[in-house]
């Protein structure tokens, strides 16, 4: 037999060269199933690349691992079956990868909020005790305006003091809080009142 010429050789002829290390032989065999295993790894997976990479490491195992292969092998079933084995496990390792991608943005998502809950505890704790360091008619003034939301005519009936004084007592309470808190974290909790 040649050692080049191996197109009309039957699988079986193919499968008994290579396990001899027939470097020909490999090549027809890598020529007469790579472009049906090929078509077969692009319709479960879609991409070229991924299909190429396959494809690579397929027939480098071949090779590399040819005196295994039983002379009875039925070849196209053999290059199929290790092909489709391939397929699964790049889309199962997609299916894992996908599902740790979710499991993880899931717990930074979850994890965001916590932590966004607990800084506006604290800084409604720090903005407590900042309010109750004020004197205490400031403070009460300050109050019924924030917290109960009544106008300064209703302060200065409530606590029988002159609207001036209590706006005054507002102006104050605030200067005090926008330096005591910073001006940034001033204006976003008080923004809201």
């Amino acid at each position: 037999m040649s050692s080049t010429l191996r197109s009309d050789l039957t699988d079986n002829e193919l499968i008994t060269l290579l396990k001899e290390g027939d470097k020909p032989a490999y090549t027809e065999i890598y020529n007469r199933y790579k472009s049906l295993l090929q078509s077969h790894g692009y319709r479960k997976l879609g991409d070229p690349e991924e299909v190429k990479d396959i494809l690579q490491e397929l027939f480098a195992n071949l090779w590399t691992k040819r005196e295994e292969i039983p002379a009875t092998t039925n070849l196209s079933g053999y290059l199929y079956t290790a092909m489709r084995n391939k397929v699964f496990n790049v889309l199962s390792h997609k299916q894992i990868e996908h599902r740790y991608v979710q499991s993880l943005q899931k717990f930074i998502d979850d994890g965001s909020y916590i932590t966004d809950i607990i800084r506006e505890k604290e800084f409604e704790l720090l903005i407590q005790k900042e309010i109750n360091a004020l004197p205490e008619k400031m403070k009460e003034v300050f109050l019924l305006s924030r917290k109960e939301h009544l106008s300064h005519k209703d302060i200065s009936e409530k606590l029988s003091i002159s609207e001036q004084t209590v706006s005054k007592q507002i102006t104050n309470a605030l200067k005090i809080l926008r330096v005591k808190l910073g001006a940034l974290h001033f204006l976003i909790y008080f923004i809201k009142f």
